[in-house]
């Protein structure tokens, strides 16, 4: 019965059905584990994919406000020209001797 069973578990004894129910479970959190891991590595890599997608728009930003200062203040100096500009390779190489 039931009773001589469950008697018999409390005295350390096992049976079948309950093993079956402990591999079970012991199963069942090993798969847990296994799951937790791929779910972790998948949401570190879209961490980090979230991470670079900001970072490149705030390179982004930055950059467009550099380049408005820079016209601001080359129309404060009056030439108009940008550091770019100023800078801007036409492609010529010189010989030093």
């Amino acid at each position: 019965t039931a009773d001589q069973i469950e008697n018999l578990e409390v005295l350390g004894y096992v049976m079948s059905g309950s093993r079956h129910r402990r591999m079970n479970a012991v199963r069942i959190r090993k798969e847990n584990q296994v799951y937790s891991a791929e779910e972790k590595r998948a949401l570190a890599m879209y961490n980090f994919e979230e991470k670079a997608n900001r970072e490149s728009m705030l390179v982004g930003e930055l950059r467009e406000m550099l380049e408005r200062r820079q016209k601001a203040i080359a129309s404060a100096v009056g030439d108009g020209a940008t550091l770019s500009d100023k800078f801007e390779s036409i492609g010529e190489q010189k010989k030093f001797i």
